[in-house]
């Protein structure tokens, strides 16, 4: 398994993880929107020194539907960035790869799933469920987040919808290269790469 990735918190200098992917992370949100705005305002200061540009220099877009991504207003000329956005619980984390090579992020809460198992099924595949189907009871929920996020980082690296289990799909979303995130406690969460840039 490969090494886990530390997003930079606030405060922390942002470092170039795997295929040039650099991670930030916002922690105590305490609704949705502000969660929004703060990753939002963190993402653009990282983006701003990155390129060595001012925060007004930096536009995020988020079309509905669609991955997002940044424009950094260079002497050069206009740079589009790819960025992945994830929230969940208090936490919010985002990655951006500054070449515009796809990168895709998510975190999960660690909670209890009721439904894990058909939610697997229909979802993950039955591989997939017949893993989490194997492990231990206490073990499951962190499990079934584990696979989820990853499911879900590989999907937004793709650029692709999430959908009910389709095994011709399988080879499609191999195509990434998952890490797994160090996130605090009772958090999972996974950045993806496309495998030739990893």
């Amino acid at each position: 398994m490969d090494a886990p990735v530390t997003p930079a918190w606030p405060g922390d200098p942002v470092h170039e993880g795997p295929g040039g992917v650099r991670v930030i992370g916002v922690p105590g949100q305490p609704d949705r929107e502000t969660a929004r705005l703060r990753i939002r305002a963190a993402l653009a200061a990282a983006l701003a020194a990155h390129c060595g540009v001012g925060p007004d220099r930096i536009g995020l877009r988020s079309p509905e539907g669609a991955a997002p991504w940044a424009t950094a207003a260079l002497d050069g000329g206009e740079r589009r960035i790819a960025l992945a956005i994830s929230h969940d619980g208090e936490l919010s984390v985002a990655a951006f790869r500054a070449d515009g090579g796809a990168v895709g992020i998510d975190v999960s809460q660690v909670v209890p799933v009721p439904d894990w198992e058909p939610v697997a099924r229909d979802y993950l595949g039955p591989a997939v469920a017949a893993q989490l189907a194997a492990l231990p009871f206490a073990a499951r929920d962190a499990g079934f987040a584990r696979a989820w996020s990853e499911h879900e980082a590989r999907l937004k690296c793709l650029g692709l919808q999430l959908d009910e289990w389709r095994a011709e799909r399988a080879p499609v979303l191999q195509a990434c290269r998952c890490f797994p995130l160090a996130l605090p406690a009772g958090y999972v969460g996974y950045l993806a790469v496309a495998a030739d840039a990893a």
